[in-house]
Order: C-alpha cells, then sequence, then structure tokens
C-alpha cells in the first residue's frame, strides 16, 4: 500500500482568477491529500495582474472557501519541471467545452510521455463553461466590470475596479497592443 501523499498541481495563469477556477478548485481538493494552485506566467499573454497580485487575490479567495490543504504557489517554466518539483501525483485541469477537452488531451498524453506525469480532468460547472479569463478581459475593456458578478469573484471585481482607476480608467491590459495580430 502506497502511504505517499496525494499531490494535485492546478496550474494556469489565473489572469483573473474566475468563479471556475474556483469551482475546480473546490471540487479538486476533494481528490487529493494536498493540493497547490500553481500560478504560472504566459510570454504570450499580456497580463492584467502582476503574478504576486494574483497570488494575493487567490490566497485571500482559497481562505475564505477552501480546506486547509490547499496552497497557492507561482512558478516559472514548464509545468511538468514545477510538478515534478513539488513531488505532485497529478495535474489537475479544468474542461469547459469539447475544443478544451481537444487541446488539453494532447497536453495530458505529452506531460505523460515526457514527465510520467497524469492529468486528472473535471468538468467545470455549468454556470462557468463559457466563462475564460481572456474574453472576461475583453467584456471588462468595454466598460461596466460590475457586469462580469456572475464570472468573477467580487474580490477580483473590486480589483479590476481598483486598477482601472488607478490607470485614469483604462485597464493597464489595454494598454498593451493586443488586438494585433
Amino acid at each position: 500500500m502506497n502511504d505517499k501523499p496525494k499531490i494535485g498541481l492546478f496550474p494556469g495563469t489565473f489572469d483573473p482568477i474566475t468563479n471556475g477556477h474556483m469551482d475546480v478548485i473546490c471540487r479538486g481538493q476533494r481528490l487529493f491529500d494536498k493540493m497547490i494552485v500553481a500560478i504560472g506566467h504566459n510570454p504570450a499573454k499580456a497580463e492584467l495582474f502582476n503574478m504576486d497580485e494574483r497570488r494575493e487575490m487567490i490566497e485571500e479567495l482559497i481562505r475564505q472557501t477552501c480546506d486547509d490543504h490547499v496552497s497557492v504557489q507561482c512558478y516559472q517554466g514548464l509545468t511538468v519541471d514545477f510538478a515534478r518539483e513539488v513531488g505532485a501525483t497529478a495535474i489537475l485541469r479544468g474542461l469547459r467545452n469539447v475544443t478544451d477537452l481537444n487541446f488539453e488531451f494532447q497536453l495530458a498524453l505529452t506531460n505523460r510521455a515526457i514527465a510520467d506525469i497524469e492529468t486528472v480532468f473535471t468538468m467545470t460547472g455549468d454556470a462557468y463553461a463559457f466563462a475564460s479569463s481572456t474574453l472576461i478581459k475583453q467584456i471588462a475593456a468595454g466598460g461596466d466590470i460590475d457586469r462580469l458578478h456572475r464570472m468573477l469573484p467580487k474580490l477580483v471585481i473590486e480589483k479590476m475596479k481598483q486598477k482601472k482607476h488607478e490607470h485614469g480608467g483604462v485597464l493597464p491590459w489595454l494598454q498593451v497592443d493586443h488586438f494585433k495580430e
């Protein structure tokens, strides 16, 4: 019998963290003895919140909603390398739709082939299946951040409003030439 604790790693950029992410975290925590929400950097994505801001928000949300065995860590580099570093048993991934499944399936097979780590999939709750951080940033750019209340935790909405106010009414994400191909 294996007494080694089952450690789940839920990686993402979480910029911003959504109610869908929180749903996966809350349901995923029941699958593992310890779960790590791993905030990574994706150079292909323009940041709304820096890593420290994201970590602080996620830690606060986890304090409010999760068990003691869920923690938050930031990392650089490949997710599989970080998973190995923290002794993760599996990578947890949330699926919203068939498009996610196609991408995640290929990624899971690659991770297993190159790092011998399993991937555990869980379906995002129905209420969050349409939301993505990219879509949320686009909606927020259009104006009223409050209309995102079904997609984002209240704390995140408040932080987005604060950031918009600090930057003269424009979200810093929009200051990057993000819309060019």
